[in-house]
């Protein structure tokens, strides 16, 4: 009987210990549990870190920030409305002087001048110096001279000489051919000077041909030097001996630097324009020659009365000539 008693007693004991150790497991598990899935703890456990690329961003309405209008954002009148910068000319000249120190000089010279009263009111109305080279004969000739004398603007007389390729090529008909003789040149250039008194010089229109020979820009030049008046050599030929003949007679002379307008584009004048300003620097004056086209009277309104107050001043042609 004892050993039944004693054998309860065990029994009983180790259920109490399996009980207590089931209890202290479950205690264990929930501490554990706490633990891991406690909200105070979420914060210490690193996020997953996932690439840019593989984030769609959430869909929201966009916020577009109201500009208030002031005079830095409001395009002002006439310039390009995608930049807002305001429109130029092609022309940007720095404010300096010549090499010599001296404000540049530049002659602009407009040829063919004679055939339209409004050419040369549209000219005019640009105020600035410049010298209209007058064709003996056109339509409109008297009046063009007249209309320069009473506008204080330089007139020249711009003598229309044989081209290359002539008769193919036009030349009005009181030109001057090489097949003719002193006598006859001398004549005609003579009847120029009548018809245009106020003229203080010539230069030639065209005369590819014709400034080639010496000895008929001679009889020519005899006749300038007797009226006092200046030639300026239009350079239409690599060869010509305009210049060079005026100097051994004693004439005051010069020559032309840059056309500007050999292409009906006013980019392209602008350019030559430059170009003609560049040499007006570098060597202390210009001349430069150009045409009573619409695009070249744009290009010159748009740019030389600018240039005034950039080191560069227009002048007529006679004071150019040494």
């Amino acid at each position: 009987m004892a050993f039944s008693s004693k054998n309860r007693f065990r029994k009983k004991t180790s259920g109490r210990r399996t009980a207590a150790i089931v209890a202290l497991l479950l205690i264990s598990a929930v501490v554990a549990g706490y633990f891991l899935f406690s909200p105070s703890r979420k914060h210490a456990v690193a996020p997953q870190k996932v690439e840019p690329s593989l984030v769609k961003p959430p869909v929201t309405a966009a916020v577009v920030p109201q500009t208030p209008v002031t005079s830095s954002t409001v395009t002002p009148p006439g310039a390009d409305k995608q930049t807002g910068e305001p429109k130029r000319s092609n022309i940007e000249i720095e404010p300096t002087e010549s090499v010599s120190g001296s404000p540049a000089l530049l002659a602009v010279i407009i040829d063919d001048m004679g055939s339209s009263l409004a050419e040369a009111r549209s000219l005019a109305s640009i105020k600035v110096p410049l010298t209209f080279a007058i064709i003996p004969g056109l339509h409109s000739d008297a009046e063009v001279a007249a209309y320069a004398a009473s506008n204080n603007i330089a007139a020249m007389i711009h003598i229309p000489m044989q081209p290359k390729g002539w008769p193919a090529q036009r030349l009005e008909s009181n030109g001057l051919l090489v097949s003719m003789d002193g006598e006859e040149l001398q004549g005609r250039v003579t009847r120029f000077i009548q018809r245009f008194p106020g003229a203080s010089g010539a230069n030639n229109h065209m005369g590819s041909e014709f400034t080639e020979h010496a000895e008929k820009m001679t009889a020519v030049l005899q006749v300038l030097k007797k009226n006092n008046l200046f030639f300026i050599d239009s350079a239409t030929s690599s060869a010509s001996t305009g210049l060079r003949v005026a100097q051994q007679l004693g004439i005051k002379s010069g020559r032309r630097n840059v056309f500007l307008d050999n292409e009906q584009d006013q980019n392209y004048i602008l350019n030559q324009l430059k170009q003609a300003i560049k040499l007006a620097r570098k060597n202390g004056s210009a001349i430069a020659i150009c045409h009573p086209h619409p695009a070249t009277i744009k290009a010159l309104a748009l740019s030389l009365p600018g240039l005034a107050g950039q080191g560069v001043t227009l002048v007529p042609a006679s004071q150019l000539v040494r």
